[in-house]
């Protein structure tokens, strides 16, 4: 099976996904690039991820031609096909419907750093998509334009829609998606009290930088 372990990969973590609240029923998607082939693979259209095998994830190319995989590949293909034309370092997206940060893409508002648990978007505000239909050409080139303006940032919200996620490999795609729900759902609570206070720039930047030696780091051989 072409890119067996890709296609698994997008499996495990779409039933991750689901278990978690991060998506429910059969919203949301996920996608691996592989540079070496050009191909992604990603989930199914209309697929329960707990029904999903390996051999049901479609494997395309970034011009949007399905290569291998009998089901019909996610509506979102295109959204997914931007994000790795216009950040080449990505190799694999998380797309959900995650309840908090989809309130903030309802209300139409941009998710702020009240907590540093966001700064694996790389940016200090995460940037609000337009609305426009789910699964069209012009949603992907609404994404697209977002994330020409805002450059190095690695999440979206998509306005009465949810968010997209993606880095440099799926745990850490899927890790900020995460992340990303738990600040809006504690921007979120803020708002419901007497308002957020956010992080300055500067206290930003600083836990950017602190977050350079966070985790295990490997030892000089």
């Amino acid at each position: 099976m072409l890119l067996e372990k890709e296609r698994q990969m997008v499996v495990d973590y779409g039933r991750k996904m689901s278990a978690s609240g991060l998506s429910i029923g059969t919203s949301g998607n996920i996608s691996v690039y592989d540079p070496e082939t050009g191909y992604m693979c990603i989930s199914p259209s209309g697929l329960g991820y707990f029904e999903t095998e390996a051999e049901d994830i479609a494997v395309m190319d970034l011009d949007g031609n399905q290569i291998d995989g009998s089901r019909k590949p996610s509506s979102e293909h295109g959204l997914h096909t931007v994000v790795y034309k216009n950040r080449p370092e990505a190799r694999a997206v998380v797309h959900t419907h995650s309840p908090y940060a989809t309130t903030l893409a309802g209300m139409h508002e941009t998710l702020k750093p009240v907590h540093y648990a966001m700064m694996g978007a790389n940016t200090y505000e995460v940037p609000l998509v337009p609305y426009v239909t789910f699964g069209t050409p012009e949603l992907a080139d609404e994404v697209e334009k977002v994330l020409r303006e805002h450059e190095g940032a690695r999440a979206v919200l998509l306005a009465n829609h949810g968010d997209v996620c993606f880095h440099v490999n799926l745990p850490k795609a899927f890790g900020l998606a995460e992340n990303i729900e738990f600040t809006s759902r504690i921007q979120w609570q803020c708002e419901c009290a007497n308002g957020p206070v956010n992080l300055t720039e500067d206290e930003f930047a600083a836990a950017l930088d602190r977050s350079k030696t966070y985790g295990q780091v490997q030892p000089a051989k």
